[in-house]
């Protein structure tokens, strides 16, 4: 849901309007934007996913976390997204002036990985947080589509529920996608032991 408001706003002005309501906002060009409410499935999968991860980071020691809620502000600084799935890099975090008090993260080093999880929005995932998440330079951007809920220019046709990972080469993401019983390839996790049903039945 957009928020109608008179103007558009800078990150700043919008960490200061954020309200304490149990709801999650993101800021899309300057334009306030009401996260829709998740459903089970979806937080299923969100769940399934940062453990799956957190497991493996945990194996390799690797300094690591994935917080409950954090922001990427876009190196525009128009956007601010708060993702489903956000690894952190503690090792860099001293190194973001706007971590400490509002929990954001604008560089890429602070990010290995990015996960969205393909909701109702689906364009917000597919296009501009792709494009966003691409031009910051991070690593490695996975598009979890459970639900096939995207154009089937990218899931087929029938759709069908669909992982993509994006990994970016000469500042641009390659986009594979994974579906059915095939192992998810991580550049972040080349060990990593999961397939792209695995996700999917978690959202049952």
């Amino acid at each position: 849901m957009t928020q109608v408001l008179p103007k558009l706003l800078t990150f700043n002005e919008f960490i200061e309007w954020y309200p304490n309501d149990g709801k999650r906002y993101e800021l899309h060009k300057g334009v306030i934007v009401e996260m829709p409410p998740p459903t089970g499935s979806h937080e299923k999968v969100v769940g399934f996913i940062a453990h799956k991860l957190t497991v493996e980071f945990d194996r390799l020691n690797l300094p690591y976390t994935i917080p409950k809620t954090a922001l990427i502000q876009t190196p525009s600084a128009e956007s601010a997204y708060s993702p489903d799935v956000l690894l952190l890099n503690l090792d860099n975090l001293n190194k973001e002036p706007l971590f400490q008090k509002q929990s954001t993260v604008s560089q890429a080093a602070s990010v290995p990985l990015v996960i969205e999880v393909v909701s109702t929005n689906w364009r917000d995932d597919y296009y501009n947080k792709l494009r966003d998440y691409e031009e910051m330079g991070i690593l490695e951007y996975w598009i979890a589509d459970y639900a096939a809920l995207g154009a089937r220019k990218f899931i087929g046709n029938p759709k069908q529920p669909t992982i993509f990972v994006c990994e970016l080469v000469d500042g641009e993401y390659q986009m594979i996608a994974f579906q059915g019983s095939t192992a998810i390839s991580s550049p972040t996790f080349p060990q990593l032991n999961l397939t792209a049903q695995q996700i999917f039945n978690a959202a049952n």
